[in-house]
């Protein structure tokens, strides 16, 4: 376990390094210091970055490719590339690896995860699977603050309580608190003939096999997966089309309404067939495509991230359900034993069974500037609570939004 006792002193010396880098060092009373050096490009980050990817813990949120990909397509102009590497000060060895960025917010500059709306979690990539304190969590943290440039707050979001099942040394913080994201999923395991009457609600089950019957009258139903760059490039096209479209017609915004978004996932998805990070999956039901998912892979991990579903196709029966129990079987007959269902409180996610947990955040002001902007946001979320927390104050907003977004469309 890496702990450190007494406080953290910071030493204010600055070492210039090859390729882009800055480096800060923090130093501590006692053994167990870190220091953290600053790299301004993912290239003079990316030895130890793969290393953490084969040998660390990582999740498919903050591997290299995803990542760079934001950063080459999705970061605003203007916003700063800040990779901090912390190290063992005794050892030199590095021990985790952050992806932020600093723009500019309202009249105000913020450090925030490199995530630009594509990453469901924000979790440092670790070198080992060691377990951190609280005391060590913090003293690392320490060591990111001094190596990071000014800024008026640092404001991260979509902390995972743990990553792979060890602590995230983020949500250990003690300036982290509970958001109002919460993230769902279910662990798979046992035969995957049986996995959705075993570890689905009963009437997740139930429902699951009468819509497969229901489409099941029309054709064949299949779930198939993108294995060439021609189909790849259908389901995604198929995937916009029918999300785009039942946003429209729900009067919700999506990010895909935005040609760099739309690349970056398109561009994944072709990266996707040949390292396998990304898996496109229709439902068909004959010749015709009834839902298109969008899957994030990482380790025994499916992650769930776009869903395009055409709600009309057959009457009282759901191709989204559908093709989650299709996917979970496809997941488990492959080896993978968790099916991650992303950020969000849908009541589709308790009806299939899985279980959520609430996901942490940081917000940190370092100037009168930054403590307004906090004090903003924390006014915002609150107000998010209290109308969430009413029925139909919450329905009425809904159908405000829902008239405003089409008009504008």
């Amino acid at each position: 376990m890496r702990d450190v006792a007494g406080q953290a002193l910071r030493v204010a010396t600055v070492t210039g390094l090859p390729g882009g880098q800055v480096s800060h060092s923090v130093g501590v009373a006692a053994s167990g210091a870190y220091t953290a050096r600053l790299h301004t490009s993912l290239e003079s980050a990316r030895p130890f970055w793969l290393r953490c990817q084969t040998e660390g813990v990582c999740t498919a949120h903050q591997a290299y490719e995803w990542v760079e990909g934001i950063a080459k397509r999705l970061m605003p102009q203007g916003a700063e590339l800040l990779v901090v590497e912390v190290r063992d000060a005794a050892t030199d060895e590095p021990v985790m690896l952050l992806p932020l960025m600093r723009r500019r917010a309202f009249g105000h500059t913020v450090i925030e995860w490199l995530s630009c709306g594509v990453c469901d979690y924000s979790a440092p990539l670790l070198a080992d699977r060691h377990d951190w304190s609280r005391q060590s969590a913090e003293a690392a943290w320490a060591a990111v603050r001094t190596a990071l440039p000014p800024a008026d707050r640092i404001h991260i979001t979509g902390i995972p309580r743990q990553i792979c099942g060890i602590d995230n040394p983020l949500a250990l913080l003690s300036a982290a608190r509970n958001s109002n994201q919460i993230t769902s999923g279910l662990a798979m395991h046992g035969e995957p003939e049986t996995l959705i009457k075993r570890i689905c609600k009963p009437s997740f089950a139930k429902a699951f096999h009468r819509h497969c019957r229901s489409f099941q009258q029309i054709g064949r139903l299949d779930l198939v997966e993108a294995d060439t760059s021609a189909l790849m490039e259908e389901l995604f096209d198929t995937l916009l089309e029918l999300r785009l479209k039942r946003f429209r017609d729900l009067g919700r915004f999506d990010l895909l309404t935005r040609a760099p978004v739309v690349g970056f996932y398109r561009g994944a998805a072709l990266q996707g067939l040949s390292d396998g990070s990304v898996r496109l999956f229709g439902l068909r039901v004959g010749e015709a495509w009834l839902a298109v998912i969008y899957v994030l892979v990482r380790k025994g991990t499916l992650h769930g991230l776009l869903l395009g579903i055409d709600q009309n196709a057959v009457n009282n029966a759901s191709p989204g359900l559908t093709t989650f129990g299709k996917l979970m079987i496809w997941g488990r007959g492959h080896g993978f034993d968790y099916f991650d269902l992303s950020v969000g409180s849908q009541g589709y996610k308790e009806h299939i069974g899985a279980a959520s947990s609430v996901l942490a955040e940081l917000c940190e002001a370092m100037t009168l500037r930054g403590r307004g902007a906090n004090a903003c946001i924390s006014l915002r979320g609150r107000t998010e609570l209290f109308v969430r927390s009413r029925p139909r104050l919450l329905k009425a907003g809904q159908g405000f939004m829902r008239r405003l977004r089409r008009l504008k469309s």
